[in-house]
């Protein structure tokens, strides 16, 4: 990954309801019409009041795929966020904060204190939000951001509310920031322009564009964080593109929905969380039995049951691979990021198309519910669309076999209600022509027939997804081993550990289900010393991955407190398995969130 010229973190603390998305939201639209790179992690608290929120935002000018490790400043909008906070900033960091209510600890540790009163800059305003305004100018004026920049975004975000609330927000902020100029020293170095504009998303929205560019037209949800990001992004953008969306009172009825369209025809999504996942399962399989292709997203968020729904973990890959009763071929994949995750949905539905099967994508809460930025130049909106054996012309030809025996295992699909393509779908085993078996007999040998027509269709599909290849130097003496979102956390521990002189590569698996055993096998066989790095208690990838390839990793690297990796986690993991010191770490994490 490396490093650029501009590494710069930025955090802001308060309480649920004190406002800190809108600070937030002005300063990533800054940072990306900018042309800088960014990646925040939002962590908060199931509740509507109070609890502890921190907001991190890291600035690069090269791509960043996580919070990284450090904080340069720090804007507390209360007295808990001081109090949790300040002993982590050293010498040459910034604490903006509201003299007025808010009091440094004894906890110095060099950081130098940026208090502002706020009463006195804001004439004395009721406004219990204003002191983020003010603190904006304040942030600004430290980084070497013209006014003028932030009195557009301002303009921007306010606009709506008309011309007075503008006129109040810009005036608070030009207080905030010439205070800031005559009383604090500004970082020494400003960020820098890149080379053209970008945008910002959620992997929650680039989830559901990549859903839309893919040809979703059915989207059915019941609202279940860290999944609902998707169906906001549905719902607003429905009816200009076209995309039915409902909202269902429970995941079974969504599930169901979303199966039956997809039994019409139409391209059908759903997304949800592990509690509401658990429910989808029946549905899933009857996917499989009926040959229906849908796709269904399951946002992984710390369990079990519901464990801690604002929390991020990646603890339902064994959920997804044993999802339902019986045998059945399904595909499993775990986006690697933002981007990765809106081309992997086209790519998703083509395939569920041609082989007619269910898909699961795995994301988690920090891809989902993070934000970062993008090139809108990546983001192709018309994917190639590939339907498969589908047929959507009437015929007079009798005899139509919806699940013929072919040698691919794939039968040609009709669309319900075709002349001349007559057929049952059901949730029962069936014959090549829909008779079901346990109406009419029960058949030994043509139950083994059409479970083995079903696998076959599996036989080939390895060919037409990409497999796992060996990230950094091919001789290293530690290979680290991930999955889905850690994969940014594990490049710059790479990066960091090869600047520290521990040789080290890693590869991360993106398909589950199918799996590259052979090809991952060929490069872990190879490898000095192996360690896996996952965001869960028990190894659910190291198990899988045993179970389908036999080997066996020399070292883990596990996190599941409810909060991501950073990258000194792994690279603290790696040197104390080096040297010896254990097989299995497991990051100690500051109770500072």
């Amino acid at each position: 990954m490396g490093l650029g010229t501009y590494d710069f973190a930025l955090a802001i603390g308060g309480e649920a309801g004190q406002g800190i998305a809108t600070p937030g939201d002005i300063l990533a639209r800054i940072i990306v019409r900018r042309g800088l790179h960014l990646s925040t992690y939002n962590s908060y608290q199931s509740i509507v009041r109070g609890g502890h929120i921190f907001l991190t935002m890291r600035i690069s000018d090269v791509e960043v795929n996580n919070h990284g490790d450090k904080l340069d400043l720090l804007m507390c909008l209360n007295q808990d966020t001081m109090n949790r906070h300040q002993r982590l900033m050293g010498p040459g960091s910034r604490i903006v904060y509201n003299s007025d209510t808010i009091e440094p600890g004894t906890e110095d540790k060099g950081a130098d204190l940026c208090g502002l009163p706020v009463g006195e800059l804001t004439e004395g305003s009721r406004n219990r939000l204003v002191q983020n305004t003010v603190g904006m100018g304040a942030i600004s004026s430290l980084m070497g951001i013209d006014f003028a920049v932030l009195e557009e975004s301002l303009t921007l975000r306010f606009q709506r509310r008309g011309q007075e609330m503008v006129d109040e927000n810009v005036k608070v902020a030009r207080a905030g920031y010439d205070y800031s100029q005559e009383h604090f020293n500004p970082f020494d170095q400003s960020p820098p322009t890149g080379v053209k504009p970008l945008a910002v998303w959620s992997g929650n929205d680039a989830l559901a564009m990549g859903g839309a560019a893919a040809g979703v037209k059915f989207y059915a949800a019941y609202p279940m964080s860290p999944a609902s990001g998707v169906l906001h992004w549905m719902a607003a953008n429905a009816r200009n593109l076209g995309i039915m969306v409902r909202q269902v009172e429970d995941e079974i009825g969504v599930a169901n929905m979303v199966v039956g369209a997809g039994q019409a025809g139409t391209r059908s999504l759903c997304a949800t969380s592990g509690g509401g996942f658990a429910l989808m399962t029946e549905a899933i399989g009857a996917a499989s039995m009926m040959e229906v292709p849908v796709v269904f997203i399951n946002v992984m968020r710390a369990g079990p049951s519901t464990g801690v729904p604002t929390k991020t973990e990646q603890g339902d890959l064994w959920q997804a691979l044993g999802a339902s009763q019986g045998d059945f071929e399904r595909i499993v994949v775990t986006p690697t990021d933002c981007l990765d995750a809106f081309n992997t949905m086209p790519e998703v539905f083509n395939l569920t198309d041609k082989y007619q099967c269910p898909a699961i994508i795995l994301s988690d809460l920090y891809i989902s519910e993070g934000r970062f930025s993008v090139d809108p130049d990546l983001i192709n909106m018309h994917p190639d669309i590939d339907r498969g054996e589908l047929i959507t012309e009437p015929s007079d030809t009798d005899g139509y076999l919806r699940y013929k025996h072919t040698e691919s295992g794939i039968s040609p699909r009709a669309l319900p209600g075709l002349e001349g393509y007559v057929h049952l779908a059901a949730t029962d085993e069936h014959d090549e022509d829909s008779t079901l078996l346990s109406d009419e007999f029960t058949n030994p040998h043509k139950r083994r027939q059409m479970v083995e027509k079903r696998a076959r269709k599996f036989d080939n599909i390895l060919g037409d997804i990409a497999a796992p290849v060996l990230e950094g130097p091919p001789n290293a003496d530690v290979t680290l081993i991930g999955w889905g979102s850690t994969e940014g956390m594990i490049a710059e521990a790479v990066d960091a550990l090869n600047a520290d002189g521990v040789k080290a590569n890693h590869v991360q698996v993106k398909w589950m289900v199918p799996f590259h055993a052979d090809k991952i096998l060929a490069i872990l066989s190879k490898a000095k010393k192996t360690i896996i790095v996952e965001n869960n208690f028990s190894g659910q990838f190291a198990r899988y991955l045993r179970s389908e390839t036999g080997f066996a990793a020399d070292g883990h690297i596990r996190k599941y407190d409810g909060e991501p990796f950073m990258p000194h986690h792994i690279v603290d993991g790696v040197k104390a398995q080096v040297n010896g010191e254990t097989d299995k770490y497991i990051p100690y994490q500051e109770i500072t969130v």
